[in-house]
């Protein structure tokens, strides 16, 4: 980031490699070529809201929007006058095709316990779950917070508040007790689901123990449901703390999904941003579910027959987008993993690609360079050759661990998609179209259609080519 002072960047990064898709790649994919990418920018830059219209009739909507877009400076409000629910896109709407029986998520525990659920299965797990929040007093427009480990339940727990118009807080299960009062307190969430713990490289996270903490600062939690995951011994306070396991399986799988306006909040996610206080982003339901299930399409190229696995924990955006909304409004198979990628051992993650032939891979660079630093030998012990697409998110990749990434892990076939966004955005903004893109090392290349991106001065005006500003 420029300094107050300064007017430009300086680049003194040259990167001229590039590597377009195979031919083989192309002619399968969404997006096929350079000038399809094309094609679809300028439709969506020449008539944005006939495009996004477009766009947002891939989803379930009860009652049509009447208009796409209604815009006064600074507040957007998309697909008005329609009605919408997330959880019913992401499960409902399969339920009357063959994806019924198709997995719809492949859980792997850190100390080697799996599960399979189906779309059938997750529809039921979740309309239990939302009759049991109704049981604690849980309405329409109430906060949920969530803080759990990376288990099916969190995913069920997201999506049984989505059908009931009930606004989620999911709270990373790595933060502290201050940090969850923080976000619990922001919100004035009713209810907290939790777990007695999670597992993290073999040790109890003491998930229970700091909701209890937690609570000692914060005076709007009614009730919480506590998951047993790994069988501590926690303290359950009479009247407020009720076990996940005897209230969620004795309740009805049939819950009516709420219809609920398209500018619905969906959920609340909390961005530390550059003043260290948590900032509470809001997305709706409309737009974002618009926005996630089309990137699925463009970005990760998506097919029925793949297994796609975002290793990104759900207390943070990319899980939200990428692990639960994205990939199940579009009815894919979901891998998720609890556990850390060197547990037991440094080659945990490339075991579980091999043993569910996972073909789309979408992790952080901060792991690429760790894996680089654990060596070649751990990748090599494993078959990856079920992968056909690799995706990178969180901070900048690097040139050299791009290339490595390839290499290594992608066997020099598998495109590499660079994701740009924010916990903002909500969704990719800047990434290549896998079949269409030629790709380079470090670089996230073209904004997506709809998305118009530009490099600026602090002033506001556009700078040169090769010359560095501010990103908008």
């Amino acid at each position: 980031m420029a300094s107050t002072e300064a007017t430009h960047i300086d680049s003194t990064l040259t990167e001229s490699r590039k590597f377009p898709p195979s031919a083989e790649f192309s002619a399968k994919a969404w997006v096929k070529s350079p000038g399809e990418y094309q094609a679809l920018y300028d439709r969506a830059d020449t008539d944005p809201e006939g495009f996004w219209a477009e766009c947002a009739r891939n989803l379930h909507w009860f009652k049509p929007f009447g208009k796409t877009l209604e815009w006064n400076f600074p507040h957007a409000k998309w697909f008005v006058g329609g009605t919408i629910n997330a959880a019913y896109n992401c499960l409902d709407r399969h339920l009357d095709t063959p994806r019924r029986n198709k997995a719809a998520l492949i859980w792997e525990g850190e100390p080697g316990d799996s599960r399979v659920l189906t779309y059938q299965m997750l529809a039921d797990e979740v309309g239990r779950c939302s009759n049991a929040l109704k049981s604690l007093g849980v309405k329409e427009g109430d906060r949920v917070a969530i803080y759990m480990p990376l288990v099916p339940e969190a995913a069920v727990a997201m999506l049984a508040c989505a059908r009931i118009g009930a606004i989620h807080s999911v709270v990373f299960g790595g933060f502290s007790a201050e940090a969850l009062a923080d976000r619990i307190n922001d919100a004035e969430a009713k209810v907290c689901i939790t777990a007695d713990g999670g597992w993290r490289r073999g040790q109890v996270v003491e998930l229970k123990q700091n909701v209890d903490d937690a609570l000692k600062k914060c005076d709007s939690i009614r009730k919480v449901l506590v998951l047993k995951r790994v069988g501590n011994k926690v303290e359950m306070r009479k009247g407020r703390d009720v076990w996940w396991d005897e209230l969620v399986p004795a309740q009805s799988p049939k819950c009516e999904a709420a219809q609920l306006d398209s500018e619905h909040p969906l959920f609340t996610l909390y961005t530390s941003g550059t003043t260290g206080k948590p900032k509470g982003v809001v997305h709706t339901t409309g737009g974002y579910l618009t926005h996630v299930l089309m990137t699925m399409r463009w970005v990760f190229d998506l097919k029925d027959d793949d297994i796609y696995w975002c290793t990104a924990d759900i207390g943070w955006v990319t899980g939200h987008s990428y692990t639960v909304y994205g990939p199940l409004a579009a009815g894919a198979t979901v891998v998720m993993y609890e556990g850390a990628p060197n547990f037991p051992e440094n080659d945990r993650f490339w075991q579980i690609i091999e043993k569910y032939k996972v073909s789309i891979f979408y992790t952080a660079p901060t792991a690429i360079r760790t894996f680089i630093k654990w060596g070649d030998a751990w990748v090599k012990k494993h078959d990856l050759s079920s992968l056909r697409l690799l995706g990178s998110v969180g901070e900048p990749i690097n040139p050299e661990a791009w290339m490595w990434y390839r290499k290594v892990i992608g066997g020099e076939r598998c495109p590499i998609v660079d994701t740009w966004w924010q916990t903002e955005t909500g969704g990719i903004m800047i990434a290549p179209m896998p079949g269409a893109t030629a790709a380079k090392p470090g670089s996230a290349t073209f904004p997506l259609p709809g998305i118009a991106a530009d490099v600026v001065t602090r002033e506001g005006v556009s700078v040169g080519a090769n010359q560095g500003g501010l990103l908008i």
